[in-house]
């Protein structure tokens, strides 16, 4: 992907299902990936040696922290999940977001469901 622009709205078109993050680019040891969402498939989950950005481009997410409150991530907000806290989210419309994450962070932790997907699975 060196010395390519990325066009976001032609990238989101090529994904077909939800919670399939897709890699669109690295800077450094971190990836910076897009993706799809809608409904509750997304396990509690943690990483334990990463944070977690997670960026609205479109839709509302809700976040759900363990022993917090839920609280909604409207277009244009984000909120950096930091390593080691217990988290999922959920959308009842469609959302799409941009995620950063380091290369190592697992898609969903150390839990193993059935929207898990590998790092080979999250390239174009």
């Amino acid at each position: 992907m060196k010395n390519e622009k990325v066009n976001l709205e032609e990238k989101f078109a090529t994904i077909d299902s939800y919670f399939s993050p897709k890699i669109i680019g690295e800077v450094n040891d971190v990836y910076v990936k897009i993706v799809k969402v809608k409904g509750q498939d997304v396990p509690w989950h943690t990483h334990d040696g990463e944070d977690e950005l997670f960026y609205v481009l479109q839709g509302r997410l809700t976040m759900q922290i363990s022993g917090e409150s839920d609280f909604d991530l409207n277009e244009g907000e984000l909120f950096i999940v930091p390593k080691g806290v217990e988290h999922r989210v959920f959308c009842l419309d469609e959302c799409r977001l941009l995620l950063i994450e380091n290369k190592e962070t697992a898609h969903t932790g150390d839990v193993k469901s059935p929207i898990t997907k590998t790092v080979d699975e999250q390239k174009y």
